[in-house]
């Protein structure tokens, strides 16, 4: 009896500890639903109104009708698309030729490249932008979202290969392989766990980035982020649409992450993923 109380007890544990750990950014989530189905005088109610009664979708059709939002899903889409596409084309074989060449500075650089803020990145890329004539542009977004995404790849795949047999790779080598199609049908095909994980996190990551798109992007390349921003005023803040914004902001990644939680946690376990 007292090993199945002790099993109970944290069992309870374990569940009350989660319970904390989400229940914030439940409540949270909880609550901006309940705005952005409210009216302005639920939502400037006092005591709060949390259960809207009736429900209205006025926020929403707000949104997309004063907002240009559909302009910005899908400058979001584009901008971050091309970034994680071109971050997988390049930060694959990076990953994969500093693991097998045990080039340590390098994976030194690309967490380095990780930890730094975005905003350090900010004024020489708007300089240069500036010289180029990049600013406002799409293009120019998608390049800034690179610093986000490459180096986030890179990092994921490095630990990849690194826990790839080289042994398969000697094989093949032996068998008359070159060593691109050693890593095109050996390294690649068992990496690409990584490869989602890599992606599906450089997707998140620049989904979610808001600081290029508000200063380098300009009416007609804003991504959604920034739209959300836009939404805010001087004189009065429309809880409603805001949340209601907010919440169409959240959503792809929402839906990514419920979708593809499995590969992630899946990816990131068979990995022996290395996080600095």
């Amino acid at each position: 009896m007292p090993h199945v109380l002790r099993k109970l007890l944290k069992k309870l544990g374990f569940y009350l500890s989660v319970a904390v750990l989400v229940s914030p950014a439940l409540l949270v989530f909880l609550w901006m639903l309940s705005l952005s189905l409210k009216n302005e005088l639920d939502n400037t109610a006092y005591p709060p109104v949390f259960i809207p009664s009736p429900p209205t979708f006025a926020n929403y059709i707000q949104v997309f009708a004063q907002n240009n939002f559909g302009l910005y899903l899908w400058n979001s889409i584009l901008v971050t698309g091309g970034a994680v596409l071109i971050g997988l084309l390049v930060g694959v074989p990076a990953g994969y030729g500093i693991a097998r060449g045990k080039s340590a500075k390098f994976a030194v650089l690309i967490l380095i490249a990780r930890m730094t803020p975005a905003l350090s990145y900010l004024i020489p890329l708007f300089i240069l932008f500036q010289i180029v004539g990049l600013v406002g542009t799409k293009t120019g977004l998608m390049i800034t979202h690179l610093v986000i995404t490459i180096p986030i790849i890179v990092w994921i795949m490095i630990g990849y290969f690194e826990n790839v047999p080289i042994e398969l790779e000697d094989a093949a080598l032996v068998d008359g392989c070159s060593p691109w199609q050693s890593f095109r049908y050996i390294a690649f095909p068992l990496a690409r766990p990584g490869i989602t994980v890599g992606g599906i996190l450089a997707f998140i990551f620049s989904w979610n980035n808001f600081i290029f798109s508000v200063v380098l992007g300009g009416k007609a390349s804003r991504t959604l982020p920034s739209a959300v921003y836009n939404s805010l005023t001087f004189e009065q803040i429309s809880w409603g649409p805001l949340a209601a914004a907010a919440l169409l902001v959240t959503l792809p990644v929402l839906l990514l992450t419920v979708v593809a939680q499995r590969e992630i946690v899946a990816g990131l376990s068979a990995g022996g993923l290395k996080d600095g």
